[in-house]
């Protein structure tokens, strides 16, 4: 991993990364109005075999991201902004492939930019207690999200490749 202050990632002009006064950290708003269908954020940084990704600190393996069975994309740059996109149960951003987060809908100024990280995350390495306060908030988020089939149909066509992968032959096996 470098350390360099340059960006790794896309963050859209329309967004911008901030103290979140309710989850003590940082989040990601809306700062101009999103049309549904804007990207919104594309991640960069080095893909690491889950071997040496679970050596690297707690905090990366947070901010990073599983993009295939046993890969995962980890930031280069420490603290990039695009990185703070947090977690909801009702998001207001999807996955567009493995590394993309699109607007499905219309997204107001001052709004936080969320994904269900059950559209990417396979694995337990960045499970919590959900705060996201929404009505379908499941409580706790694990890395066995992705297989409970009403998320199935909520996020079709946006998760993650390997996930999807994954869904199909779970879809089959019951058939």
């Amino acid at each position: 991993m470098n350390n360099s202050t340059r960006p790794t990632a896309y963050l859209s002009p329309k967004l911008n990364s901030a103290p979140h006064r309710h989850k003590g950290d940082l989040g990601v708003f809306a700062i101009a109005p999103v049309q549904a269908g804007e990207v919104l954020v594309v991640w960069g940084g080095d893909v690491v075999p889950a071997d040496k990704f679970f050596q690297l600190p707690v905090y990366l393996q947070q901010h990073s991201l599983q993009v295939e069975e046993d890969l995962y994309l980890v930031p280069d740059a420490v603290d990039e902004p695009a990185d703070f996109v947090n977690h909801s149960c009702e998001p207001n951003a999807v996955l567009s492939g493995q590394i993309t987060l699109i607007a499905p809908r219309d997204i107001r100024p001052g709004e936080e930019v969320c994904f269900d990280y059950a559209m990417s995350d396979g694995g337990p390495y960045d499970e919590f207690a959900c705060a996201c306060g929404t009505p379908l908030c499941r409580g706790k988020i694990t890395g066995n999200d992705w297989q409970r089939p009403e998320l199935w149909e909520r996020y079709a066509g946006h998760f993650s490749p390997y996930l999807q992968r994954r869904i199909d032959r779970l879809r089959n096996r019951k058939s």
